[in-house]
């Protein structure tokens, strides 16, 4: 019995280090004509077990299939588990590691590909690359407009940032803002929640109404085909220094629509805590189930 807390500590250690390593996978999205060639890349793999990673495809309407296993000493496939095209994939070594390359692109490879390994033997993966078999590339029309949401009744401020007309349609936006007297750029914090449907993608940034400056804001959409920035800027004013006059509110419906999207980014944050709780749940269950194993 003198070990169990040992190995429990051990247990918790072990997915401690899982939940802090992670893979990397730069590329959003990658887009090649048929018969051309793609890699796929992955960082972070100096941590993976045996030196092992493994490649997963998934495509929209189907499950994770695994393609192969990579053995990162010699850059060699160690594993093909019977995937229907394992012949179209290879290893190469470059200046980003060992990737996976597909020699001859197909149709039918359009899908998103997954790095994984063992970390303190949990299963990591990456955050995925989807490849799309197509003739171009079209990068996003991009703007950035005030949002009207109920944080204007509570003293903050929100921007919307909207990015349509793009192929392929993923992207991943971000904001810079400057104090008004200045030129230099700097990350913009807060919140941010990203909205996608059909043929646009928009991303709302939560400012804090407390800032003691009046900041101008940018919105950048990281695409495929390059870095788009919104051509217009957005200012934020400092707060006055006195609290406005109550007023009755003007549009109901506009109000009702805010209440809509609050109640939206609740929902959003009750499925995270719904997930983390998940996510405990299935680290106390290994614990409890590699004690077991160990008596």
């Amino acid at each position: 019995m003198l070990f169990l807390p040992a190995a429990a500590l051990c247990c918790l250690c072990s997915a401690l280090v899982a939940m802090a390593a992670q893979l990397s996978q730069e590329d959003l999205t990658l887009t090649r004509r048929v018969d051309g060639d793609v890699s796929f890349s992955c960082r972070g793999t100096n941590q993976c077990l045996y030196n092992w990673v493994f490649w997963y495809q998934k495509k929209d309407t189907e499950t994770f299939t695994r393609i192969l296993r990579i053995d990162l000493s010699g850059c060699t496939i160690g594993n093909t588990y019977n995937h229907p095209q394992q012949n179209d994939f290879s290893a190469v070594n470059n200046q980003n590691g060992c990737e996976l390359k597909i020699q001859k692109v197909k149709l039918l490879h359009s899908a998103t590909y997954y790095c994984s390994c063992y970390v303190a033997h949990i299963y990591i993966f990456g955050s995925g690359t989807k490849l799309f078999v197509s003739e171009q590339v079209v990068k996003p029309v991009v703007s950035v407009y005030p949002a009207a949401s109920r944080a204007h009744l509570e003293g903050n401020s929100s921007l919307l940032c909207v990015a349509s007309a793009m192929f392929p349609p993923l992207v991943r936006f971000s904001w810079n803002r400057r104090k008004e007297n200045e030129e230099e750029w700097l990350p913009a914090e807060g919140e941010q929640l990203e909205l996608r449907e059909s043929g646009r993608t928009a991303a709302i940034l939560l400012v804090d109404g407390d800032a003691l400056y009046t900041y101008k804001y940018r919105c950048s959409v990281q695409h495929e085909g390059g870095t788009v920035e919104a051509q217009t800027e957005q200012e934020v004013p400092a707060p006055a220094a006195s609290c406005p006059p109550e007023r009755e509110p003007a549009d109901l419906p506009a109000l009702q629509q805010a209440d809509l999207s609050f109640q939206s980014q609740c929902r959003v944050k009750l499925l995270c805590v719904l997930y983390t709780v998940l996510i405990v749940k299935s680290l106390v269950y290994c614990c409890g189930l590699s004690l077991l194993m160990i008596l």
